[in-house]
């Protein structure tokens, strides 16, 4: 039988998070550093893979790699300010500094899976649109196989069109969420 567990982040619990994504920003935007933050990311989801992991834990790690695909696929073509936002996401990832060491079985990862929750709470909108262009990504490429067509050919042009309606929502929803008064912490990135 499952068990819910609830448990609050304080304002202060929130900042440490906030301290490490301020003191490590500065790297986002020079090209050797952000491979290596979204390596360090990808690292830690495939020793997360390796380990023996609560379903909670585990569960959140896996979908940072939605993240991660967001902001690599080259179909997708976010802005460099909208990758550089999630790259300043994915940096503590890069920190030896972690709250709980990864080695400890079970819990290594917990901070991990609470800084992963954030991150996809403040990026649900993106994350979102992004699902939803890959489903239509891969249906459009299945509809055109099974129509005896290849999928490669005028590629951009089917693509262009979804994407660009998905982009546009996507920040209008951004930029209105930007202008709300909220109690809700979001990041500084």
């Amino acid at each position: 039988m499952p068990l819910d567990i609830t448990f609050t982040l304080s304002d202060e619990d929130l900042e440490h998070f906030q301290e490490i994504v301020d003191r490590s920003k500065l790297a986002v935007g020079e090209d050797k550093q952000n491979k290596q933050i979204e390596a360090a990311a990808r690292k830690m989801i495939d020793d997360a893979k390796g380990a023996e992991l609560p379903d909670f834990i585990a569960k959140r790690l896996f979908k940072l790699e939605t993240v991660i695909n967001m902001l690599t696929d080259e179909e997708w073509r976010l802005s460099e300010e909208e990758r550089n936002r999630i790259r300043g996401a994915l940096i503590y990832f890069t920190n030896p500094e972690d709250l709980i060491p990864d080695h400890i079985p079970g819990l290594g990862y917990l901070d991990d899976a609470i800084y992963v929750e954030l991150i996809i709470r403040e990026l649900k909108n993106e994350i979102d649109h992004y699902e939803e262009f890959c489903l239509f990504r891969s249906n459009e490429e299945r509809k055109r196989i099974a129509e005896g067509k290849d999928p490669h050919v005028n590629r951009e042009a089917w693509l262009a069109e979804k994407r660009t309606a998905l982009h546009s929502r996507m920040r209008r929803y951004r930029l209105r969420r930007m202008g709300e008064d909220s109690t809700s912490w979001r990041f500084r990135w």
